[in-house]
């Protein structure tokens, strides 16, 4: 099976992100047909890109981004959680995906937008960066929004319906991260 990180892509205090993740998680925990983790960005407190040399060189001397690097080369696959700001992703998101180059290359990735206007353009913008990173987006894609999916536009309760496109966003992630596992690994 393959491992799919489900990335939480905001470190904005009072965020949505994380519960937006759990709520991913544990529809994906259901499915038995790879193996889910949260990975919250967060967590690795990546400072804006301090590495002297360019990711794709892969000669990173910073303790936070050898980690991180380990944590992103160890999956096959991602579900990139976004809020939308300023019709784009976040700063923090972006940063991280900046922050290392072959990690995430020949990998699948899906997403899961959230904001006014169910975070649409924040993923068409990662999709262009995801591109250049050599990933697979896959076309599935949920859409949340803030005056339908979130009480008060802050507690997050989203339309069941939401569920049935959570998996089928899997169903594809799955196949893809799959398939571009036999690119990555070489017999």
């Amino acid at each position: 099976m393959i491992k799919v990180a489900i990335v939480v892509g905001s470190t904005r205090p009072g965020r949505k992100a994380d519960k937006v993740a759990a709520w991913v998680h544990d529809i994906a925990k259901k499915r038995g047909d790879a193996t889910y983790d949260i990975v919250d960005i967060q967590d690795f407190n990546l400072p804006l890109l301090d590495e002297p040399t360019p990711p794709s060189m892969r000669k990173y001397t910073q303790e936070h981004t050898k980690r991180w690097s380990a944590t992103v080369e160890s999956y096959d696959a991602y579900v990139f959680v976004t809020p939308e700001y300023n019709h784009g992703t976040s700063g923090a998101l972006k940063n991280a995906l900046d922050f290392v180059y072959a990690e995430w290359n020949n990998k699948a990735a899906g997403f899961v937008g959230y904001g006014s206007a169910g975070g649409v353009r924040a993923v068409e913008q990662l999709r262009l960066v995801a591109a250049e990173l050599q990933m697979a987006t896959v076309r599935a894609q949920v859409q949340l929004f803030l005056s339908t999916d979130f009480e008060h536009y802050t507690v997050f309760k989203p339309d069941p319906a939401k569920e049935k496109q959570v998996n089928t966003l899997l169903d594809q992630l799955v196949s893809w991260g799959t398939a571009l596992r036999t690119v990555r690994v070489k017999p």
